[in-house]
């Protein structure tokens, strides 16, 4: 699943770019699914009384809510992104707000000031209010939506790539950097999307109830030389073999 961000200030056009990415992404025939970061103290998923909240006060690790116009999945908890992502599936995820997301990134703003404080190296274009007065800003191209619509979403699908593992820096940095600093030079030219050790064919794969989970390559080394350590003892067992474990509980 590939994915980006819109990040911005309140009230620079950051909704209004999320929403038309969406819908021209599914004219071109991508599915999508879209993730919005809420900072709002007033927010909740879920109010207090009601039945789906009394679930979750009783200790359900998770509520299903079904209704008559739509469903909601519920969780007594803020989830991090990279818990989020195996509960997603389409071609494309699209983030509004979330800056800290190691994904490639367009800024909606209303002044050079608020660029200068938004601006890293996972930004690859600049759109919003700001659109108005400016058609680049550094090496950035500004995309006014009214102008060059077709130009922004060619321009999406080019930079736009497939998710990094966010993987805990202390427990993986197998490419000598963190899932951010990854996604800063793939952004800059400086590194591919195939670059990520994590992710490139692994050397053990680990599937709880059909979902794989992230292992990072230390682990993945280990458990893979304990496994095989134990299968070259058995006798009557083909070395060169395919290895599968299955475990029932």
């Amino acid at each position: 699943m590939k994915a980006l961000a819109v990040i911005g200030y309140h009230r620079t056009g950051k909704t209004t770019l999320v929403t038309t990415l969406i819908s021209e992404l599914v004219k071109r025939g991508h599915t999508v699914v879209s993730f919005k970061d809420i900072h709002s103290e007033a927010y909740r998923a879920d109010t207090e009384g009601k039945n789906t909240n009394l679930h979750l006060q009783a200790g359900s690790q998770a509520v299903f809510a079904k209704g008559l116009y739509d469903s909601a999945l519920v969780f007594p908890k803020s989830l991090e992104l990279k818990e989020v992502i195996p509960l997603l599936n389409a071609d494309y995820l699209i983030i509004e707000g979330l800056k800290t997301a190691p994904v490639p990134k367009l800024v909606c703003a209303e002044s050079t000031e608020q660029l200068d404080e938004l601006l890293d190296d996972t930004c690859f274009g600049i759109s919003g209010l700001i659109s108005d007065k400016l058609s680049v800003y550094g090496k950035l191209p500004v995309f006014c939506l009214q102008k060059s619509l077709n130009n922004l979403m060619d321009y999406v699908l080019s930079h736009a790539f497939e998710i990094l593992p966010i993987s805990d820096p202390e427990c993986c940095s197998a490419c000598g950097k963190s899932c951010y600093q990854m996604a800063e030079d793939i952004v800059q030219g400086r590194a591919q999307r195939s670059d990520c050790i994590l992710d490139a064919a692994p050397e053990l794969q680990l599937k709880v109830g059909g979902q794989e989970v992230v292992i990072v390559p230390f682990v993945q080394k280990l458990l893979k030389d304990t496994l095989m350590a134990f299968v070259d003892n058995l006798k009557g067992v083909d070395k060169d073999s395919e290895i599968e474990l299955r475990i029932k509980r």
